[in-house]
């Protein structure tokens, strides 16, 4: 690697074009599950054979999203500190990490897609998974949420609540909007 005017070339560049073609894929993907690579790289504002240097086929892309949508989830559980404060606020934190990165994620609702990452460590449980069962157990504990609600069904309330706030914020309604049902509800469902 060189470095040129203070910026790092070569790695660093690499590095962001293929972060750009992730997030492009994401948000194609989210939109049209069926879109071409062309339609990525013209999304990243890259060309086709450089999205095909990073990625040969389209199956190598489908896996390379599945695990950097479990990186950014591992990482959404860290800034959302889990740990720390009121079970419910923690929940809520976690809740808006995770509604933030909606066009990735919401890649995991289709099966489709799914299936083609033929990724085997998506179905392993994360530290991201493992953190959040941590914290329904302190929420139960502390009598911060319904104990006949174990913690496998708030996990899938909450992903499920989430799905619903990704879709209407593409259908109209605005991020806090969505966000603000999303958590509205969310309280009221794990309540005791």
């Amino acid at each position: 690697m060189n470095t040129v005017a203070g910026r790092t070339t070569g790695g660093g560049t690499r590095n962001r074009t293929r972060r750009a073609i992730l997030d492009a894929a994401a948000a194609v993907l989210a939109k049209n599950p069926a879109a071409s690579l062309a339609d990525v790289a013209a999304a990243a504002d890259v060309g086709r054979t450089t999205v095909h240097r990073y990625f040969a086929e389209r199956s190598d892309l489908l896996r390379a999203l599945g695990a950097d949508a479990l990186e950014k989830a591992t990482a959404a559980t860290g800034r959302a500190r889990t740990e720390e404060g009121a079970p419910l606020a923690a929940l809520e934190r976690l809740c808006q990490e995770l509604f933030e990165l909606g066009d990735v994620l919401s890649l995991v609702f289709d099966e489709t897609l799914v299936a083609a990452w033929s990724w085997e460590g998506w179905e392993q449980d994360t530290e991201a998974d493992r953190a959040l069962i941590r914290l329904v157990e302190r929420g139960h504990a502390e009598g911060a949420f319904d104990p006949g609600l174990d913690p496998d069904w708030i996990s899938q309330v909450l992903w499920s609540l989430l799905y619903v706030a990704w879709q209407r914020s593409r259908a109209g309604d605005t991020k806090h909007e969505a966000l603000s049902l999303c958590l509205r509800t969310l309280r009221k469902a794990v309540a005791p």
